[in-house]
């Protein structure tokens, strides 16, 4: 085996999208020293992608349930709104539009009634799996 390929530097603009944030936010961020970003070439500022990395779970850290006191081994966790609820005599299909992404969830009936889940109502997917496939970009 050879050495790992290099990792890209992301734009700002790129980054933002990768953590769900405005580019606005991102610059903020870079600018109060939160992340360390270089210039390239042309004077754009641009993050290496191990930083980019090592701040994103510096993020996830920082919204760990465990440290609100609701300890859980699920690590996967999509804040995001309801965006659409089926309900059927036994279940319910729910979708989350979480930043960029959907999540669509299979529960009871009784569950989605108990928890309000309405259009618009405030949510998160936790997920737990041990499927996962990945795919690189």
């Amino acid at each position: 085996m050879g050495l790992p390929a290099p990792v890209n530097p992301y734009r700002i603009g790129e980054a933002a999208a990768m953590l769900g944030v405005s580019a606005d936010t991102m610059r903020r961020w870079v600018d109060a020293g939160r992340v360390a970003a270089e210039r390239d070439e042309h004077g754009h500022r641009i993050i290496p992608g191990a930083q980019l990395a090592a701040f994103a779970r510096e993020l996830a850290r920082s919204d760990n349930p465990e440290a609100e006191g609701r300890p859980s081994s699920a690590r996967n966790r999509f804040p995001g709104i309801v965006t659409h609820v089926v309900l059927g005599d036994v279940a319910a299909q729910v979708e989350i539009q979480a930043g960029p992404f959907r999540v669509v969830s299979l529960i009871s009936r009784e569950s989605a009634e108990e928890l309000g889940l309405v259009p618009g109502a405030a949510a998160t997917a936790v997920i737990k799996s041990t499927n996962v496939m990945v795919e690189r970009a």
